[in-house]
């Protein structure tokens, strides 16, 4: 898939259809972290593949959006440091699960503590990716990289850049 067609089709999903996502795909977004660039490439993280099922539903319960974590093929909770380069981690994760068919969404942390007690962790999570392939979303290719953009309900750049 062309990097920018991912990148303006990419919608954050909250419905995932039961279909189980491949050990090669599950490996080929861990890896897509594993490979951010990094300040000093320090890789400031860790992936915490949540498999258990009283785990998960402890952490569904920390986050903001409990049903995208009990819906989701494939939960991965980011820990480190870095705001920045974790960011750019996440991102990464994203576009190649996207760039496979798998739909995610970024699951912010409403309880850290519960977070942390669900994970044994001491530190809570920079954030939870729910994945799984759409229960509804169209393929990227179904539309060109302008469609995508302009159906994407976002200000013009015209608001949002400034020649300084």
């Amino acid at each position: 898939m062309d990097a920018f067609l991912a990148i303006v089709s990419k919608r954050d999903t909250r419905r995932y259809a039961g279909t189980p996502i491949p050990d090669a795909i599950v490996e080929r977004i861990l890896d897509a972290g594993r490979v951010t660039g990094s300040a000093s490439n320090k890789q400031p993280w860790r992936f915490l593949i949540v498999e258990s099922t009283d785990r998960r539903e402890r952490l569904a319960d920390a986050v903001y959006e409990p049903s995208n974590i009990r819906r989701a093929q494939l939960v991965i909770a980011i820990v480190g440091e870095r705001p920045l380069d974790l960011g750019r981690c996440v991102q990464n994760m994203m576009l190649a699960a996207w760039n496979d068919g798998v739909a995610s969404c970024p699951n912010g942390i409403a309880d850290k503590e519960a977070a942390c007690e669900a994970l044994d962790l001491e530190e809570p999570p920079i954030n939870v990716l729910s994945f799984g392939y759409p229960a509804k979303q169209p393929p990227a290719e179904s539309r060109s990289a302008e469609e995508w953009s302009a159906r994407a309900h976002r200000r013009p750049l015209s608001e949002s850049v400034e020649r300084v």
